[in-house]
């Protein structure tokens, strides 16, 4: 059995928590919340599982071989460092750190210390962006753009801006859907509470082919809307994650371009686009929790010693274009080159 330790009981934590209780493999021992009153809640659902306010009772346990972290952005970094360098293997939420810098490390010390460092890209886990992966891969075809749109009203966050909150889910997915990394991003966003990060942002990356991203996250819609478009040359995929059930359609769709004898007088006529409308599908998915599957994989990576599908890589290269927008957006949408991050390579 693998002994684990939940840290943060907030938002996400309960939702770890259970999944834990229930993994196969697990010994959920701990968990740890600076508020009492929630570690009261623990306590009245899983009578068996101790709780604490103190972050170090847990890694002094030495029964405890991972931890898995479900706080702020900004205590991310210290807690998954601490753990690291106390011989825990470590899960922690998306974005695994405030800075690429920071991720780096965290990266770097579980490599040193042959520990499991996995980030909570949870969607990836889905049944609906496996499939997304696998017809990207296998009938898309050529990639002409991926279009994403994550809106809502609130959550607000007072510590970072909702790239960081919101965007961030939709960076996870396409670093793992697209097998080509960008090469430079852009953002634009603004403010509309005095003192508040940026609650509107458009966030577009560029890459080597002819390949475009964009991403529109919103704090302020009346709506939520959860809504992804990937266009390729043979075909063409809408994903509404609001969907109950259909939450892949497949459209065989697209241009065709008739390239003309070059002969003919009138240049005009050399390049026709014509329109190709097909069938709609919609694949049968797996709608099993991807939390619970993503949980077994990583009690599974630390038993065997096996690398997890969102590793401390793909964790750094989602901070690392988080932090590259942020700077875009500071600078007023200017381009920032991702080049050389060497985590992107």
């Amino acid at each position: 059995m693998i002994g684990v330790a939940v840290v943060g009981y907030g938002y996400w934590g309960p939702n770890l928590v259970r999944n834990l209780w229930e993994v196969p493999g697990a010994d959920l021992r701990w968990v740890c919340d600076l508020q009492t009153e929630r570690l009261a809640g623990v306590r009245s659902r899983y009578p068996s599982v101790n709780i604490t306010e103190d972050f170090d009772e847990i890694l002094k346990d030495p029964k405890v071989d991972a931890v898995a972290i479900s706080t702020p952005v900004a205590s991310h970094y210290p807690l998954a460092m601490k753990a690291l360098q106390a011989g825990k293997h470590v899960l922690v939420e998306k974005p695994m750190a405030a800075s690429a810098d920071k991720a780096s490390r965290l990266v770097d010390e579980a490599a040193r210390r042959n520990l499991v460092l996995a980030v909570d890209h949870t969607f990836i886990h889905t049944g609906a962006i496996k499939k997304m992966r696998e017809l990207i891969d296998d009938v898309v075809g050529d990639l002409y753009y991926y279009d994403s749109v994550r809106i809502n009203l609130g959550l607000f966050q007072s510590d970072v801006s909702v790239l960081w909150d919101l965007a961030v889910h939709d960076l996870s997915i396409m670093d793992f859907v697209l097998r080509e990394r960008p090469v430079a991003v852009s953002a634009t966003g603004t403010s509309h509470l005095p003192g508040k990060p940026e609650d509107i942002a458009y966030l577009t990356l560029h890459y080597q082919s002819n390949l475009i991203a964009h991403v529109h996250v919103n704090w302020l819609a009346p709506v939520k809307v959860r809504r992804t478009l990937v266009g390729g040359s043979r075909k063409m995929i809408v994903y509404d994650d609001l969907e109950p059930s259909e939450k892949i359609k497949v459209y065989d769709k697209g241009v065709v371009i008739d390239s003309r004898s070059p002969s003919r007088r009138n240049k005009e006529d050399q390049l026709r686009v014509g329109y190709r409308t097909g069938d709609m599908w919609a694949p049968q998915l797996d709608l099993g929790e991807a939390l619970a599957c993503e949980l077994r994989e990583f009690v599974s990576c630390v038993e065997h010693g096996k690398t997890p599908t969102a590793d401390a890589m793909a964790g750094l290269r989602v901070v690392s274009i988080l932090e590259a927008a942020s700077k875009s957006l500071a600078r007023g949408g200017a381009m920032v080159n991702l080049e050389g991050v060497k985590c992107l390579a």
